[in-house]
């Protein structure tokens, strides 16, 4: 089985270089409409699927994304291996506007999404300890030595619900838990790319230092609008640079962090057991399974 790589594009991003053969494509998901459709083409004869996250025209709201749907539609299109870029503030003065942070953990402060595929006569338990895939961040991080920007490996992203920014007194107390970014949009994400057996990494893209910075004061729109124009380019060389070193590594073997198989002993529910049109509409997800 080959890699089949994803990218979920975020404030500032909404397409990639590179990609030949491209064609806009309609898939469905039981569970509702996604964000947009899926733009399938190649990049150096290496398949690469791409969805805008809040829609080419940038009119769906991050608590209103239906993350479910949009995670659904990559596993049926047949994506292996899914990168997430966003935009996000800075808690760090060291990771500063139009640096770039490797995500490995998250802190979810989100209450209105749907956060699983398992809720309707269907139970189904998955390890989030380690919510992202150390084995495709190496390869992203490998991908961004050829970019003359700041990135680094690593940090905690606190998932507010939005769409408002943090008030100051929010801002100090997730600078005091020491969290690293701060975002609206990677969870439930990056929890449901868990539960499709996806390997998934998060690339935040950092605009502004939120509001606990006391020389940056609160966050400035304009100044992120900016920040985003240079930011959107830079994440755009970087899917460009990764899609040859995926390349490389195309054959297809089990991931060593075990997100493929991260339902392998997750299902409590006897599958015998389930209702037929519950298991239909978690085919994609969980079929690997149910099958057995």
């Amino acid at each position: 089985m080959k890699k089949v790589l994803g990218i979920i594009g975020g404030s500032g991003l909404y397409n990639i270089d590179g990609i030949e053969n491209e064609q806009w494509v309609s898939v469905e998901s039981a569970f509702g409409k996604p964000s947009d459709d899926v733009l399938i083409g190649e990049v150096e004869g290496q398949k690469v699927l791409f969805m805008p996250r809040h829609g080419r025209e940038h009119n769906i709201s991050p608590s209103k994304i239906n993350y479910r749907a949009n995670i659904d539609v990559m596993k049926r299109a047949g994506v292996t291996d899914l990168v997430s870029i966003s935009a996000c503030g800075s808690f760090r003065d060291h990771m500063a506007p139009c640096d770039f942070v490797i995500v490995d953990q998250f802190i979810d402060r989100t209450f209105t999404r749907e956060k699983t595929f398992f809720d309707e006569s269907v139970v189904a338990h998955v390890s989030v300890a380690h919510p992202t895939c150390g084995g495709l961040s190496d390869l992203v991080m490998e991908a961004s030595k050829g970019l003359s920007i700041q990135v680094h490996k690593g940090g905690t992203y606190l998932a507010m619900e939005g769409p408002q920014f943090s008030t100051l007194a929010e801002s100090n107390l997730y600078h005091s838990w020491g969290c690293d970014v701060i975002g609206m949009t990677n969870m439930p994400e990056a929890k449901l790319a868990r539960e499709a057996e996806i390997c998934y990494c998060p690339v935040a893209m950092v605009t502004d230092y939120d509001s606990w910075h006391p020389e940056h004061g609160e966050v400035d729109v304009n100044e992120i609008r900016k920040t985003l124009g240079l930011n959107s380019g830079n994440a755009r060389r970087l899917v460009k640079n990764l899609v040859p070193i995926l390349k490389k590594n195309n054959d297809r073997h089990p991931c060593v962090q075990g997100c493929d198989h991260a339902l392998e002993y997750a299902l409590l529910s006897d599958p015998a057991k389930i209702d037929p049109t519950v298991k239909s509409k978690i085919s994609a997800i969980a079929g690997r399974v149910l099958s057995k």
